[in-house]
């Protein structure tokens, strides 16, 4: 399986000059006004469109429910190119891979952090902060999250 932009090993997002002119849509996995370390199980998802460096459009969707590829296709329909979330599976990456979303983890703070260094194409991923299952019953399912910070 593809493995996707940032998965495994730290990197940061750069986007040539010629991809900087066209819009870029961002989701990003939401919690309140941080990113959520659970893409799946997050209660929204912050949708950011940028063009060359700056924020065109920003808007909050609510998440449509946790289903293996359910979000995926969701977050394609809106024209996403883009996950950023704290964590995802092996199998989410996949899915995401399905639509040629590129999937960014590891990351973490607050939503106008991340979409500021978006625009300066200056975030950098990391490895997913969060094991697959960990958030089994979070977000959409309860309040508390099981894994350690």
């Amino acid at each position: 399986m593809k493995q996707g932009f940032g998965y495994n090993s730290p990197r940061q997002l750069t986007l040539p000059g010629s991809l900087r002119r066209l819009i870029l849509k961002v989701a990003i996995s939401t919690d309140g006004d941080f990113v959520s370390a659970h893409f799946g199980r997050c209660p929204s998802y912050t949708i950011a469109e940028i063009k060359e460096g700056k924020v065109l459009a920003k808007e909050v969707v609510d998440n449509p429910g946790h289903n293996p590829g359910n979000i995926p296709q969701f977050l394609n329909e809106k024209g996403v190119k883009c996950i950023v979330a704290g964590g995802m599976g092996q199998r989410a990456v996949g899915f995401f891979d399905q639509f040629n979303i590129k999937v960014i983890v590891g990351i973490a703070g607050r939503i106008d952090d991340v979409v500021e260094k978006l625009c300066k194409g200056s975030l950098e991923a990391g490895q997913s902060l969060c094991n697959p299952g960990d958030g089994k019953g979070y977000g959409l399912d309860k309040s508390i999250c099981d894994h350690t910070e």
